[in-house]
């Protein structure tokens, strides 16, 4: 399970995940490039768990200080080719060996996206629309599936670590993969 889940990108996702995890009991570390979206979630989160809850949520200025101590990474970037490339480059290099890297991505090959980094078993695609997500989560939408996408190199441990993060915020995982994936 993970104790620690960084979560690059603070804006209507990043944001929304944040609360999530915080509130199933993880420790969380959001992280922006842009100062004022940093503040904004900060704002928003306080509105959200109060301040009794906030400790378990840091707001931190650096990619490296995100994913230095993460079990699991999730990026909030949107869905390009380049701005995924450079964030799953950056949170390969500076993320320890155990950190699964997951990324949002409806339009992307997530074994392409895998084979660009040292870990290629611990990438894994979570095929959702943000709007999408969120609004099961809101509503309290019935079905509350979440479509995880995997590779022929995703590894058991990867697929179980997410399971149990997803399950722990209420969701009910599914698994595909993509050609030849497991």
């Amino acid at each position: 399970m993970p104790e620690t889940v960084a979560i690059i990108g603070a804006g209507p996702l990043g944001r929304w995940l944040a609360l999530a995890a915080a509130r199933a009991g993880f420790r969380v570390l959001l992280e922006d490039v842009m100062p004022t979206n940093l503040h904004h979630a900060q704002e928003w989160l306080r509105g959200e768990l109060g301040p009794e809850a906030l400790p378990n949520v840091a707001f931190v200025a650096t990619i490296e200080e995100a994913v230095r101590d993460a079990d699991l990474a999730i990026d909030c970037v949107p869905d390009e080719l380049e701005s995924k490339l450079e964030i799953l480059w950056l949170l390969d290099r500076m993320g320890p060996p155990r950190t699964v890297l997951a990324t949002p991505t409806t339009r992307l090959s997530i074994a392409d996206l895998a084979n660009c980094t040292y870990r290629p078993e611990k990438c894994i695609a979570i095929v959702a629309e943000a709007a999408s997500l969120t609004g099961k989560a809101e509503t309290g939408t019935e079905n509350r599936e979440i479509l995880l996408r995997t590779t022929a190199k995703t590894s058991a441990e990867t697929v179980t670590l997410l399971k149990r993060f997803w399950r722990q915020l209420g969701f009910i995982p599914v698994f595909d993969g993509e050609a030849g994936g497991c």
